[in-house]
């Protein structure tokens, strides 16, 4: 089944027409308003060099359950 989003708001010009697949490999700084210096950080402090790598890291899995959990207690 194929997905379809808009997600231009969501990305930087260069990376609007790409697929999910494509977005997943591309590099962080595709995303809108993560600037190279941010990629680079990210790369040089949790080894982050995509997309994908974001969207798995452990780090912000964590970050993002807790901080749901939390918002669903109040």
């Amino acid at each position: 089944m194929a997905v379809t989003a808009n997600l231009d708001k969501l990305l930087d010009k260069a990376y609007e027409s790409s697929d999910l697949e494509q977005l997943r490999d591309a590099p962080v700084a595709a995303i809108a308003g993560v600037s190279d210096a941010d990629a680079d950080a990210l790369n040089k402090a949790f080894g982050i060099k995509t997309i994908g790598d974001l969207g798995r890291n452990k780090y912000f899995l964590a970050a993002e359950a807790i901080t749901r959990l939390a918002d669903a207690s109040d």
